[in-house]
């Protein structure tokens, strides 16, 4: 479909009524590492290559590329001008290796959102973990919903279905319940999913560099990556406060804005995007898809974003998720909003 509506120019003609006003773009993962046959987590890396065609892409598509601060103050402001956020979530070390360089080279803004318990050397990195598993096994054996089954992972085809089986299920129930199946599944193999967050998450002395630099904001994603809508209103209100604390006492600058772990319907509503707006924080982001328009002056802490996804790693990609043209059934009606100004 991206190719169709590129190779077509229906992007291009699509995009006055589509594009809106600006996009916040969400990553993860930044490395030169190709994927493996079995990596189900390879939509959330890009290479650093296509990093730079993307930067390249977003300016040649006529949008700035500015920080959340700005980007707050433009929609605060009205301002039509389009923009581009970068933003990354979960606070990986190969964004100090592999973005930043980039970012520093262009000398352009991103931000980093740092779950506070992973620098710390304490996060759950479940998903990661249960990836390993899979890894390791030729058949799981798991109970769902009260009934052992056992699923093949002698292939990575094999392997690929039954993590999408285990990881669907495990987002569907209790989170502490998910995890603490995770960590059964690990120790049946000898595995300590404890030391994926040495292994892959920066340290606090390693966001303070970033931090150091005025191009890197440094927001927050809560303390232990839980989904908040599960939580009770006191835990989200912990989680989200006690994470904003601790980046504004690591990092001796303010925390203003926040990523909501997950980020989907089911993991992050209206409750939590008041409980955000209420501690004064300029913007939330969620994963919902879709682009920034004028109306979300009014939504600050419920933005959408757009997924660069390690599949699409072409700038054509790039330029048709910027006109706005995949989400046109959502956004045509959210365009006209453009005629006349926000109340």
């Amino acid at each position: 479909m991206l190719s169709a509506l590129h190779y077509s120019g229906a992007d291009s003609m699509m995009a006055p009524f589509t594009r809106g006003i600006g996009a916040i773009l969400m990553l993860h993962h930044v490395s030169p590492e190709d994927p493996g046959n079995f990596e189900p987590h390879r939509v959330q890396k890009v290479s650093p290559d296509f990093l730079e065609l993307a930067i390249r892409q977003v300016r040649a598509s006529g949008f700035d590329i500015v920080s959340l601060d700005e980007a707050h103050f433009r929609l605060l402001e009205g301002d039509r001008k389009p923009f581009v956020c970068f933003t990354f979530d979960d606070g990986y070390r190969d964004n100090l290796e592999y973005a930043y360089p980039v970012f520093k080279r262009h000398g352009l803004p991103f931000t980093v959102y740092v779950p506070t318990n992973y620098p710390d050397g304490h996060g759950d990195l479940w998903w990661l973990a249960l990836a390993r598993v899979v890894v390791w096994l030729d058949a799981i054996d798991v109970k769902i919903d009260g009934s052992t089954r056992r699923l093949r992972a002698g292939t990575p085809t094999e392997k690929d279905a039954a993590f999408q089986t285990v990881y669907w299920w495990l987002r569907s129930i209790d989170e502490t319940d998910a995890r603490a199946c995770v960590r059964d599944l690990c120790y049946g193999i000898d595995f300590d999913p404890r030391t994926l967050c040495h292994e892959l998450m920066m340290t606090w002395d390693e966001i303070g560099q970033l931090a150091a630099d005025p191009l890197v904001t440094i927001g927050a994603h809560t303390r232990g990556h839980f989904a908040l809508a599960k939580l009770t209103l006191a835990e989200a209100h912990a989680e989200i406060a006690e994470s904003v604390r601790r980046i504004e006492r690591e990092t001796a600058k303010p925390c203003e804005h926040f990523s909501y772990p997950y980020g989907d319907e089911a993991s992050a509503g209206m409750r939590e995007f008041q409980l955000v707006k209420e501690m004064g924080l300029k913007t939330g982001v969620t994963t919902r898809t879709g682009l920034i328009h004028l109306k979300h002056a009014c939504e600050l802490t419920a933005l959408p974003r757009v997924s660069l996804s390690g599949d699409y790693q072409k700038p054509r990609y790039v330029k048709v998720l910027l006109s706005g043209a995949p989400f046109a059934p959502f956004n045509v009606v959210e365009a006209s909003s453009r005629a006349s100004p926000v109340t």
